[in-house]
């Protein structure tokens, strides 16, 4: 299966504080906030959610089609994904703004506080993805990413239009999406991605129930951190499948990321949800030992050999440590 990617392409700025957030937020004066967290290292790494899942389709042996909007500063980071076999002709250049930027500082416990600067996203509206998939022909499946909002608007229609099987994973844009742009996003999605803040966050914008959500999409995948994912499909049972044990978190951006590449190249190669899924959690927790989203290495058998057990109904599945966020 050839999939394209869609959403944001970022250079990230990863820093990490020592302590934790939790404990410098005081009872009473959380209206006020006005706090700054001393760091103690800075890494600058390739990123952005559909460049980290199309890196990992890539070290997987997919050729993943890379649509999205960067800035002129864009070079080296094209030149890395092209060696490893993305295929960047979608990728639009601008002429006057800067590639995305992500800014994320990460405490002891692995939350984070992130901030994410646009740039030449903002032009990502302007990509025909309809012409992308028409000069593209052996395009299968389109997985549809946060970015700009006019651009996933207008990707969801041009799939619709063209009968084309896509993903839906509004992800860390449903915050400023409205009710009605993300069930437009949703509707008629063979595949939906959620991490449980976000599952929780889109029912309550749309107003649907859950059974609402499983009549519009084929499958909802929901990543829930250390306790693992689960699987719901409409008329059928919640099936949770664990996640891969480690014993080395280094930095969990881009986790969630890889458990997409993880599922999505799965299922390209005929695995059900519930492989996919233990396939996705597999790559997340190699993810999850490396710095930065797009510095993992898969050794070629990892997605078949992912020990990753499956159990039905809700609560089922133990909590382990390494997961997708």
């Amino acid at each position: 299966m050839r999939i394209a990617v869609t959403g944001s392409i970022a250079t990230d700025h990863l820093m990490v504080f020592p302590g934790r957030f939790e404990d410098q937020l005081l009872a009473g004066q959380l209206g006020h906030i006005s706090l700054s967290f001393l760091v103690d290292t800075l890494d600058i790494r390739h990123g952005g959610v559909a460049a980290n899942i199309a890196y990992g389709l890539a070290r997987l042996g997919h050729r993943p089609l890379l649509v999205g909007a960067v800035g002129r500063d864009f070079e080296a980071h094209h030149a890395h994904l092209a060696s490893l076999g993305v295929d960047m002709a979608a990728v639009r250049v601008s002429e006057s703004r800067h590639t995305a930027r992500f800014i994320c500082t990460t405490d002891a416990s692995d939350n984070q506080l992130a901030s994410f600067y646009a740039g030449a996203m903002a032009e990502a509206s302007a990509i025909d993805l309809a012409d992308v998939l028409r000069g593209n022909p052996g395009i299968d499946f389109v997985h549809i990413g946060a970015d700009d909002p006019a651009a996933m608007s207008r990707h969801t229609r041009a799939c619709r239009t063209l009968g084309m099987p896509f993903a839906a994973d509004p992800s860390q844009q449903l915050a400023r999406l409205d009710g009605p742009t993300i069930r437009e996003l949703v509707h008629g999605a063979e595949l939906l991605f959620t991490n449980a803040y976000e599952r929780a966050l889109l029912l309550d914008k749309t107003g649907w129930h859950e059974r609402d959500v499983l009549d519009r999409v084929g499958t909802w995948i929901t990543t829930r951190g250390a306790e693992g994912s689960r699987i719901d499909r409409r008329g059928e049972p919640t099936v949770e499948v664990e996640a891969v044990p480690t014993t080395k978190a280094v930095d969990p951006t881009g986790v969630g990321d890889a458990f997409r590449a993880g599922y999505l190249s799965a299922t390209g190669r005929g695995h059900d949800a519930v492989g996919a899924a233990r396939a996705g959690s597999a790559l997340a927790t190699l993810a999850l030992r490396n710095l930065g989203p797009q510095t993992y290495e898969p050794d070629p058998g990892l997605l078949e050999t992912a020990p990753a057990p499956a159990r039905s109904g809700p609560g089922a599945a133990a909590p382990v440590a390494g997961a997708a966020r």
